[in-house]
């Protein structure tokens, strides 16, 4: 492997909105995100809408029967 051309790597603590921190390794440090495995409905089951920006109010304006 070449020398110097390889990003920092850090030990990263990611923090999500739900409240769920999780620590791992990463080329930034300290992240936050909105949605997690912890939140997310593909791994609890549970259907809800994270709408960010009216998104889904938006959608439905646009394709929803008249």
């Amino acid at each position: 492997m070449k020398a110097k051309i390889h990003p920092e790597y850090y030990k990263t603590t990611i923090k999500c909105a739900c409240g769920a921190v999780f620590e791992t390794g990463a080329t930034k440090q300290d992240m936050k995100v909105e949605i997690c495995s912890a939140c997310h409905p593909f791994f609890t089951g549970k259907q809800k809408f994270v709408d960010s920006g009216g998104r889904v109010e938006r959608f439905k304006r646009k394709y929803g029967r008249k």
